[in-house]
């Protein structure tokens, strides 16, 4: 395949600033394939072909940390070849989700409203849901965390279960997220660069960078750490499936990889713990 040729696992891990914009690429390329193609179904084709264009590089990824597993001696060596994986993780997925932002702000309005339909539903379903919490007499705070971190933590588990029986499955789930997080910042930015066009004229360079700025901060200040604990779970489903297959689960190996999935799953959790209060907690404070 043409695109997983542009940059090998290897490679991967060592330059995230190249992922980074292989992330950008396979955007681009999936969203315009899924506009011309799919059109009626483009706001879910899109997820898919992105997810297809990176599924080589992640398989290949996750395969050679299960080796790692295998190999390392001792767990302070796997975590640090772990950590490059998740800054290459991280890394595709900005990438993804930046381009993406910033398509669904400058493309024309009525191909971003069929581009990021299932995006645009899932987002008002998420906002009724917390609304209605509020709104609710016996509401607290304390009651939209633990919503927001039992959603969360649902999510990771299908991120973890759909490593275990496709591979990357979790990464389908990763590129949703993505999606729908661009399509937030996307509307956030597009909202506010109206009215600050109104405000202060089309010369003002610096309101408009201070959209662009909030309309990403607003969202990476809770977002980015949910999406690291689902790269957590996901490279802990992929470890576990990998090792299944190659029956490394039988003999001396198995602790060690056992261990190490446990611990990553119980690391997921805790970056879930701290995501749901940011959001719950700091974001309203800022934004």
């Amino acid at each position: 395949m043409v695109l997983e040729s542009f940059l090998n696992p290897a490679a991967a891990k060592r330059h995230p600033i190249e992922t980074f914009f292989l992330g950008v690429l396979y955007s681009v390329i999936g969203l315009f394939l899924a506009y011309w193609v799919f059109r009626d179904y483009s706001s879910l084709t899109l997820v898919f072909l992105i997810t297809l264009a990176a599924a080589p590089l992640l398989y290949f990824t996750v395969a050679s940390e299960e080796r790692a597993d295998a190999a390392l001696a001792s767990e302070r060596a796997i975590l640090k070849e772990h950590s490059k994986v998740f800054l290459f993780l991280m890394s595709l997925f900005l990438g993804i989700t930046v381009s993406l932002a910033l398509l669904y702000v400058f493309l024309p309005a009525d191909m971003v409203s069929v581009l990021f339909s299932s995006q645009t539903q899932t987002i008002a379903s998420i906002n009724n849901q917390i609304s209605g919490s509020i709104s609710g007499a016996a509401a607290a705070r304390s009651d939209i965390f633990l919503r927001i971190f039992l959603n969360n933590v649902r999510v990771l588990i299908f991120s973890i279960l759909f490593s275990v029986l496709y591979g990357i499955g979790a990464l389908f789930i990763l590129t949703w997220n993505a999606s729908v997080i661009a399509a937030a910042i996307g509307n956030s930015i597009r909202s506010h660069l109206a009215s600050t066009a109104q405000a202060i004229g089309l010369e003002k360079v610096g309101g408009y960078l201070h959209v662009f700025s909030f309309g990403f901060l607003r969202y990476a200040l809770h977002g980015l750490p949910e999406v690291f604990a689902y790269f957590v779970g996901g490279l802990a489903g992929g470890i576990l499936s990998v090792a299944l297959i190659r029956n490394d689960l039988i003999g001396e190996k198995r602790e060690r990889i056992l261990l190490d999935v446990a611990g990553l799953t119980l690391l997921a959790l805790g970056v879930l713990l701290i995501a749901a209060f940011l959001e719950v907690y700091v974001t309203p404070f800022f934004f």
